[in-house]
């Protein structure tokens, strides 16, 4: 080997002896720059669920005071004006037709206190979240199916995963809320069918109906801020949401969510 040959190994050693370590620093830089963006993105994922379950739980008590202000109207304030002008026409001189109405008087009174029982336990809305999901949600169709407009299936898994996601569930339980105010308002629906399962690892919720539909392939601005939300929602718990809909049709919203 002459000189000019070792002088060129010489070179070589030294410019991997350089450019190794600066290499090692570079990598070191990036890997740090990476893992610094990588934690930021995670506090700004957890501080956007953190933001959007708090509005939903103030959603759900909004439509809980919602729900209350019609039923207190719409059914008690009926009751008990029914029962006030059935005491205020008993003839105490006549016995037989006083006793019917005071007896009828008595059943209204008594329906109203079992109305005011179920609206005591609407009001204790993380009592009812507590029960579960599948609890929250029979509870939720009760209050619709007293409307009378409505025949509605509901249908919930036995495999029912012992440990549960309170988030998750509050989540898509006003989801449910903003499905079924979307066919209230705008489906013009007689028929809805409602199905929650529990997948492995994964939870589903599927609500269909037999109203109008809707056209799936109009612009996003024009599909309303119920779907959006909806859309919203499921992304920010990982999950995926398909949403089936012709005009004349009826609508399928299908939502799968990792769970717990």
């Amino acid at each position: 080997m002459d000189a000019n040959e070792i002088k060129s190994l010489i070179l070589i050693i030294t410019l991997i002896f350089l450019i190794a370590p600066a290499s090692i620093i570079l990598y070191v830089a990036i890997y740090n720059r990476r893992k610094k963006r990588h934690i930021e993105e995670k506090e700004q994922m957890k501080s956007a669920f953190d933001t959007e379950l708090i509005k939903t739980q103030l959603e759900i008590q909004e439509q809980t005071m919602q729900t209350i202000g019609a039923d207190l109207h719409d059914n008690i304030g009926q009751l008990l004006s029914l029962t006030s002008l059935t005491l205020n026409s008993v003839d105490v001189d006549n016995k037989d037709k006083a006793q019917q109405k005071i007896d009828a008087a008595i059943d209204l009174t008594l329906r109203s206190i079992k109305e005011m029982r179920l609206l005591g336990k609407l009001l204790q809305g993380d009592q009812l979240m507590a029960q579960g999901l599948p609890e929250a949600i029979k509870h939720e169709v009760n209050w619709l199916e007293k409307s009378g407009q409505y025949i509605i299936t509901y249908i919930c898994g036995t495999e029912i995963p012992e440990n549960n996601n309170p988030n998750k569930d509050l989540i898509l339980f006003r989801i449910l809320q903003e499905v079924l105010n979307n066919i209230i308002k705008h489906a013009r629906a007689t028929k809805i069918n409602i199905k929650l399962a529990y997948p492995e690892k994964a939870i589903s919720l599927q609500i269909d109906d037999n109203g109008i539909g809707f056209d799936i392939d109009m612009p996003t601005g024009q599909k309303g801020m119920g779907l959006q939300n909806i859309s919203k929602r499921v992304a920010i718990v990982g999950g995926e949401v398909s949403i089936t809909s012709q005009q004349g049709q009826g609508t399928v919203i299908l939502i799968f969510i990792p769970y717990p």
